[in-house]
Order: C-alpha cells, then structure tokens, then sequence
C-alpha cells in the first residue's frame, strides 16, 4: 500500500503552510494517522507534530453537452494535514 498519493497545492493549503507551518496530502484511504507520520517522516526527512485526517466526500456533478445532460459523481479521498516541528519545511519542487 502506497501511503501517500500526492500533495495538495491550492491556495487554501497554501496559507495553511504559511500561518501555521501545516502541509495536506492525499493519502490511502485505509492509512491510520501513525503510518501516515512515518511516511512523511521517512520521505521529506522532518518532524512531525500532529496529524490530522479528514475523509472528504464525493459530491455530485452536473452538466449539459451537445450530447445530452450528464451527471457524474467525483471521487472521495482521505486528506492528511500534518504539523511539522517549529523551524522545518517541507520542499515540493526540489528534485527528490
């Protein structure tokens, strides 16, 4: 099982790491938060605080094209947010 599947670099995420020095990944549904640490820590090479998951659902989509009207559902996934040590960062754009 492939713990972590890809970071998540919005804007929300974003100020995230600014104020409180947090960064969010998705990750595999069935991760427990302890795997989870152990990934990011074996990965990046920080410390961690805190883990927070959260399971965000799917919602319904809706639209109209030369075809027809379609509606489709986008898929539900488990995002991690975890707290790194004071004075540690994370680097997404360095060669890893």
């Amino acid at each position: 099982m492939e713990i972590l599947k890809k970071p998540i670099l919005t804007e929300k995420a974003s100020i995230l790491t600014e104020k409180l020095n947090r960064y969010a990944f998705k990750v595999d549904h069935r991760a427990n938060k302890l795997q989870i640490k152990t990934a990011i820590e074996q990965m990046y090479g920080v410390n961690i605080e805190a883990v927070n998951t959260i399971v965000v659902s799917g919602k319904a989509k809706n639209r109209y094209t030369k075809a027809g009207f379609v509606s489709g559902r986008t898929p539900k996934y488990k995002k991690a947010i975890v707290t790194l040590k004071d004075g540690e960062t994370i680097d997404f754009y360095s060669n890893i």
